[in-house]
């Protein structure tokens, strides 16, 4: 077979599916292309679910992505993925069928973590949001007017939640186990900035708590939670925030090295077999991927980053389209975050930070900077509603600097060295 007649498998629709495709053509791939997704839509715009989609401001349905290259590609949409045979390059699907593959790309991404007992996850009222549909649901259950939203999870989604319900004017109550929101991301010192931030909103916080059970009116709806202090919580309508859960399952028995969080690449994005050898055939990208990042000590890492899903993607096509790498993925980690009118943007990793400082700005004006260290240098910086310096300090972390950095800079005050204040039990770090 030519290089010209070899075909070419993405599975997963998404923004990394969509992008990476786009990249293997734009790389001079000319074979069959055929991309499958598990969900009926065609690639969407995921950041504004939580925000736009649920404040009414976009219909959920008007959050589809731009096609940036002309694909000819074979669209297999509302239908998933359950098998990979790589000794025959064969992908089975739930429909029976099974696609042949001489490239593959997996960018399968996320789910979100359901309610641990499923029939309470299932009561009428209560909602995940990770896809369009979950978006739209939550919406109209937002429009009818609960008596009171419960959030359950100060993750970023919990956060952008709690804050879009209040923007629409309903009561809200947000419960998260760790000592603040953002904690396990930010630190407690940050996270002390969010609660504040949400409380000025009217979102009432329960840090330090943890949901025992959601509860019923007897027919089938949630009327809110108990929780571990004993207290209530009443509410008509809970999110369930818990974090998102990797796409893998369809991998088990291809011999590949995978788990639920992300399948395992080499430094290059191939995806790698149990023993650890690059299969040249199949490269992994977006949320569902883990790779050693070279900027963290080559540290595997699976981020859920908007900019991260499009570089990775474009890597992945051009490295299955025959292109020589060169370099190692090595994309900047970069996300940003808009909560009450208040935009959070980060860059780098602050996992296993020592280390923190103020560097630009005063967090009680609301507007500042804050650069995280790890052993004497720069590993990530995070700006509330004070953007313009992130660039500056991006290149200190990409340079690997002594930390603290930029010193006597404009709007900066004494740079005091601060814990972040990161609970104790931290989950591995997989920034959304």
């Amino acid at each position: 077979m030519t290089v010209a007649q070899e075909r070419a498998l993405v599975i997963g629709a998404s923004l990394a599916g969509l992008r990476g495709a786009e990249s293997l053509r734009r790389a001079g791939f000319t074979g069959p292309v055929t991309i499958v997704g598990a969900e009926p839509h065609a690639p969407y715009d995921r950041p504004p679910l939580s925000k736009h989609v649920l404040t009414g401001e976009v219909p959920a349905d008007a959050t589809t992505l731009p096609n940036l290259t002309a694909l000819d590609a074979d669209w297999r949409l509302g239908v998933a993925a359950t098998t990979l045979d790589r000794h025959n390059r064969v992908v089975g699907l739930a429909t029976g069928e099974a696609l042949a593959y001489d490239r593959l790309l997996i960018a399968t991404g996320t789910r979100a973590r359901e309610w641990p007992d499923a029939a309470q996850g299932r009561l009428a009222g209560v909602f995940t949001l990770r896809n369009r549909d979950d978006a739209a649901a939550l919406r109209r259950a937002l429009t009818a007017g609960p008596s009171r939203v419960l959030v359950v999870g100060g993750g970023f989604i919990g956060c952008e939640v709690a804050a879009s319900c209040r923007a629409l004017g309903l009561p809200v109550t947000l419960v998260e186990t760790g000592p603040t929101p953002l904690a396990r991301v930010l630190g407690q010192n940050l996270g002390a900035v969010v609660a504040a931030m949400h409380e000025g909103l009217g979102v009432v916080i329960r840090s330090g708590t943890k949901v025992e059970r959601l509860e019923d009116d007897g027919s089938g709806h949630v009327t809110g939670a108990r929780l571990d202090d004993g207290s209530t919580v009443a509410a008509s309508v809970v999110v369930v925030a818990l974090g998102a859960v990797r796409n893998t399952e369809w991998l088990a028995g291809s011999g590949l090295s995978f788990d639920t969080d992300g399948v395992d690449c080499d430094a290059n994005g191939h995806a790698v077999d149990a023993d650890g050898r690059p299969d040249p055939r199949i490269a992994a990208a977006g949320d569902v991927a883990r790779f050693p990042h070279p900027l963290y000590d080559g540290r595997r890492v699976a981020l859920e980053h908007w900019g991260h899903a499009v570089a990775q993607a474009e890597h992945a096509g051009r490295l299955l389209a025959g292109t020589r790498p060169g370099a190692a993925y090595a994309e900047l980690p970069a996300f940003w975050s808009s909560q009450g009118g208040i935009t959070i943007k980060s860059v780098g990793l602050t996992e296993g930070a020592d280390g923190l400082v103020i560097a630009q700005g005063d967090p009680k004006q609301g507007r500042f900077l804050a650069v995280y260290g790890r052993a004497g240098r720069c590993i990530a910086a995070v700006s509330f509603d004070c953007a313009r310096w992130l660039p500056a300090y991006a290149e200190q972390i990409r340079a690997g600097s002594p930390f603290p950095p930029i010193r006597g800079a404009t709007d900066q005050g004494a740079l005091t060295i601060l814990s972040p204040g990161f609970p104790e039990q931290r989950r591995p770090e997989v920034s959304r």
